[in-house]
């Protein structure tokens, strides 16, 4: 499976547009969930996506090819939301409805309610960790990026995402059970 480097080299040198268009298609879901994460606003998470999305198509930056392509993409989208949290200096919270589709049509099975009831108590747990939990915890396991990925995305060290996705885990474990959660479903 190509990761993304091999279209965006036809874009940048040969300008394939089609190659351009094969990138937002395959990463822009991806990393719109990775800087809502961030920001904690689907929008604003939409709309620096697609700036990150505008700066690979108009500066055409080099990819020092040091990590994967989604790695190189994702710290883009990062410094751009970091920015954004810097000028807009207050982050705005949201709840976890606006994550999570509620819908209740009635052909919705017994298990699919509980499988979701469970996705928005993490979700709503995890709101309430430090941001820098949130975001190595999603990074690991929604995006699911090695601790050497999510290293240099998080401009941290290999051995201090493995030590900090340790405590995340650890107060998002507390944090459920703290809501009710027991431990088998954690």
């Amino acid at each position: 499976m190509d990761n993304g480097a091999s279209s965006y080299r036809r874009f940048r040198d040969n300008g394939d547009q089609n190659a351009f268009v094969e990138i937002i298609r395959d990463y822009k879901d991806g990393l719109i969930l990775y800087l809502t994460s961030i920001v904690g606003n689907v929008q604003t998470a939409e709309e620096l996506a697609e700036d990150t999305f505008f700066l690979l198509g108009t500066k055409k930056p080099r990819d020092k090819g040091t990590g994967s392509f989604k790695t190189w993409l994702y710290t883009i989208g990062r410094n751009l939301a970091i920015n954004w949290l810097r000028k807009h200096s207050k982050r705005i919270e949201f709840s976890v409805e606006e994550y999570a589709d509620l819908s209740s049509d009635e052909d919705i099975v017994e298990a699919s309610y509980l499988k979701k009831e469970r996705q928005i108590m993490v979700h709503k747990a995890m709101r309430k960790l430090s941001p820098e939990y949130q975001q190595v915890l999603w990074l690991i396991y929604f995006e699911e990026l090695s601790s050497k990925e999510a290293a240099k995305i998080m401009k941290k060290s290999v051995r201090s995402i493995e030590s900090l996705l340790y405590r995340a885990r650890k107060a998002l474990r507390s944090q459920l059970e703290t809501e009710g959660f027991d431990n088998e479903n954690i």
